[in-house]
């Protein structure tokens, strides 16, 4: 039992010293890769359901994970800003944290931090820029989400104006329900 032990001992000492001699910190360029394709995915699927699903038009995946249109004016929760400008003091906002995560990812590829920070700081980033991209061009690009009717993108009769679009949310996890 002792010698089981001891072997099994060697071999994740062993693992880890290979995996922590191999693992070497990604490359910014391999980050803006990472980053190209979630803004790529993120921007075909949410232009997919907002083309293909009604407003509040739900599809069970698993059992606590739903696909759900819905369109979120301003933060997170529906919050918004008051006042005329609101939403575009919010979409600066969302420009000026950008430019501030991007400092990060430089700064934490330069100091060669680890690939696990790295790809976390990807997807923040190309989460900001998905919304980023929704405030500014969606109100332009497509007509109004109703319940009886899918948007049409390149609508002749968008429903908002430049930086005053709606972000697309999709992703429920119906973990609990009920008013706050």
């Amino acid at each position: 039992m002792i010698i089981y032990f001891s072997n099994k001992t060697y071999f994740f000492t062993h693992i880890h010293y290979f995996c922590k001699q191999t693992a070497t910190p990604m490359k910014l360029r391999y980050s803006a890769l990472v980053i190209f394709l979630i803004l790529f995915i993120d921007q075909f699927v949410k232009i997919y359901v907002k083309t293909h699903f009604y407003y509040q038009e739900s599809y069970e995946v698993l059992s606590w994970f739903n696909i759900t249109f819905i369109e979120n004016k301003g933060m997170a929760w529906g919050t918004q800003i008051p006042g005329q400008y609101g939403k575009l003091a919010l979409t600066i906002f969302r420009i000026f944290a950008v430019f501030a995560i991007a400092y990060w990812l430089w700064d934490a590829s330069k100091t060669k931090k680890s690939n696990y920070l790295l790809v976390a700081i990807c997807l923040i980033f190309a989460g900001a820029v998905g919304n980023i991209l929704d405030s500014v061009f969606y109100g332009v690009l497509f007509n109004n989400s109703i319940s009886d009717t899918v948007a049409t993108l390149f609508s002749s009769n968008p429903y908002g104006t430049w930086f005053h679009g709606n972000v697309v949310d999709m992703f429920d996890f119906p973990i609990w329900e009920g008013y706050l």
